[in-house]
C-alpha cells in the first residue's frame, strides 16, 4: 500500500536573516522524531515576505545549498519557498530537493497585488508535479490558492500543496479555501502557513493543516504556535473514492493559456 509521511513546519520567521531562520530550522528539524518522506517550510522561509527589498538569493546560493544538505541529512524530500534572483526582479520559487541533491521547482503564478508583489516578482509560467512514494504532488503558494482555475485537477495529481505567509486578517478565507480545493480537486490538500508578525507588521497566526478529499481535517496546527506537524497519507482510501464518486469525469473542459 502506498503511503505518504509529510512533516510540516510552521514557524515564526527571522525578518531578512537569513542566517538565524537557517539555524532555527535546522533546530526545529532535529526535533523531528519520525522519519517523514516529505518535509514542507512556509512561504519565502530564509527572509519573511520581503518582495521589495534586496534579499534575493542567486540561483545556486547559500539557501538551496542549505535545503539539499537537510535532504541528505534527513533523507527526506525537503520544500519551501525562495526568493531567487532573476534578472532586475525575483522569483517566488518552490523549491523540491531530494536527498539525492536532484532539485526541482514551480515559480509562483499568482502574484499579490494587494502587496504589489508583481512590481518586484516575476510570474511563473509552468504548471509542476512532482512524484514522491507513488503519489503526485501539485505544488502551489499563497495567494495561488484563490484560483482554482490553475489548480484543476485533471486527475493528474493526488496531492495539493500550499506554502503560504498568509495573513490572521484573513485566515478565514485560507481555511475555507484549503477544504474547498481538496473537495473540488478530489485531491489531499496540505497547508503550511507561518505564525508571528513580520517587518511589515503584519501578523500571522498559523492554519497549518491537512484535510482528506472529503474536506474533512486530518490534522491541524495550533493557532499562534510553533509546531511540527506530521500525517500519513494513505493512497487506497483516495482511489476507492475516486472510483465510487469520479466527479472528475463530469469536469468542464478548457485549456490555460
Amino acid at each position: 500500500m502506498s503511503t505518504l509521511t509529510i512533516t510540516a513546519l510552521q514557524s515564526s520567521l527571522h525578518w531578512l536573516d537569513k542566517d538565524a531562520n537557517l539555524a532555527m530550522f535546522d533546530k526545529q528539524l532535529k526535533a523531528i522524531t519520525n522519519q517523514p518522506d516529505l518535509i514542507l517550510l512556509p512561504e519565502t522561509f530564509s527572509t519573511g515576505f520581503a518582495i521589495n527589498l534586496d534579499c534575493a538569493e542567486p540561483e545556486n546560493g547559500k539557501v538551496l545549498t542549505w535545503l539539499k544538505a537537510q535532504a541528505h541529512k534527513h533523507n527526506a524530500v525537503i520544500a519551501g519557498s525562495v526568493l531567487v534572483a532573476q534578472g532586475d526582479k525575483k522569483a517566488n520559487r518552490f523549491y523540491w530537493v531530494k536527498p539525492d541533491g536532484e532539485v526541482s521547482y514551480y515559480d509562483k503564478r499568482h502574484l499579490f497585488r494587494l502587496g504589489s508583489e508583481g512590481d518586484y516578482v516575476v510570474a511563473g509560467q509552468a504548471r509542476k508535479v512532482f512524484e514522491i512514494n507513488g503519489f503526485k504532488l501539485l505544488p502551489q503558494v499563497c495567494y495561488d490558492l484563490r484560483f482554482p482555475v490553475f489548480q484543476r485537477n485533471n486527475n493528474d495529481y493526488d496531492v495539493m500543496i500550499n506554502v503560504a505567509n498568509w495573513p490572521a486578517v484573513r485566515r478565514h478565507i485560507w481555511d475555507t479555501l484549503l477544504m474547498a480545493r481538496a473537495m473540488e480537486n478530489l485531491c489531499y490538500v496540505v497547508g503550511v502557513n507561518r505564525v508571528g508578525e513580520d517587518g511589515n507588521n503584519i501578523a500571522h497566526n498559523g492554519g497549518t493543516a491537512v484535510y482528506d478529499f472529503k474536506g474533512d481535517a486530518l490534522t491541524k496546527a495550533k493557532d499562534n504556535t510553533e509546531q511540527l506537524v506530521t500525517v500519513t497519507l494513505e493512497k487506497a482510501p483516495l482511489d476507492e473514492f475516486k472510483a465510487a464518486f469520479p466527479a472528475y469525469l463530469d469536469a468542464d473542459s478548457f485549456s490555460l493559456i
